[in-house]
């Protein structure tokens, strides 16, 4: 297969323990893809783009699919292979769940503009399960995928290596964890890049829990200065 594609993952678990104790490691040792590698980011403390960026940097020089995701994902389709491949060919950034617009003050890709009111179904698309492991405790429908969108759900993101370094898109450093993909995807469409879902199964084992807390009032602050709205 002449495709690469690597999965790019910061985590607080070891090397030694990534593929026993996180949903993503144990996902991965069911496979043996010689075409999939994965960067990982062991024992890891620093924002998440501070990780990704060094990832792309490295592609500069080796370039493949990749796939940022979050290491308590679970790969439950047996063809993500090929999901991913097709992904990155129709969009110049994929994810699974996202929206069709973006909204002033947005606190997230979901909702409208407070914490508790999501955004109206029409504008939602993809599919996302919760749970650690398969079957699913539940399931998400937002609304149907192959739709171009504004913004992305960060729990995983795709986009070949080669099409960032042309727009010269990287993560904002500023942001940790909260609002690094709101501020990816908006930088992205300032690019012209295209944006969209894609069906691909995946189980999520965080709710999403954080909004509203400490850590993402200071990201959400950081980006409303940022962006201004």
């Amino acid at each position: 297969m002449s495709v690469k594609i690597r999965l790019v993952c910061a985590t607080r678990a070891t090397r030694a323990t990534f593929s026993t104790s996180t949903a993503l490691g144990r996902s991965l040792a069911l496979y043996g893809f010689p075409f999939v590698e994965l960067r990982l980011f062991p024992d890891n403390s620093r924002g998440l783009p501070h990780c990704y960026n060094l990832a792309i940097d490295e592609s500069a020089a080796d370039p493949a699919i990749l796939v940022f995701v979050h290491d308590d994902v679970w790969l439950i389709d047996l063809f993500w292979v090929d999901r991913l491949i097709d992904a990155a060919s129709a969009f110049d950034i994929a994810g699974v769940a996202g929206n069709r617009r973006r909204l002033p003050r947005q606190p997230a890709w979901h909702l409208a503009d407070n914490l508790t009111d999501w955004d109206a179904r029409e504008n939602l698309s993809g599919i996302v399960a919760q749970g650690a492991g398969f079957p699913p405790s539940g399931i998400s429908f937002y609304g149907p995928a192959y739709q171009e969108v504004k913004l992305l759900d960060g729990a995983i993101l795709i986009a070949h290596s080669a099409k960032l370094a042309k727009h010269a898109l990287r993560f904002d450093e500023r942001f940790d964890f909260h609002c690094y993909d709101m501020d990816f995807c908006r930088s992205a469409a300032e690019r012209g890049m295209i944006m969209g879902t894609w069906p691909l199964s995946i189980a999520h084992e965080s709710p999403g829990t954080g909004l509203g807390g400490a850590s993402w009032s200071t990201n959400y602050a950081r980006y409303l200065e940022k962006w201004g709205d």
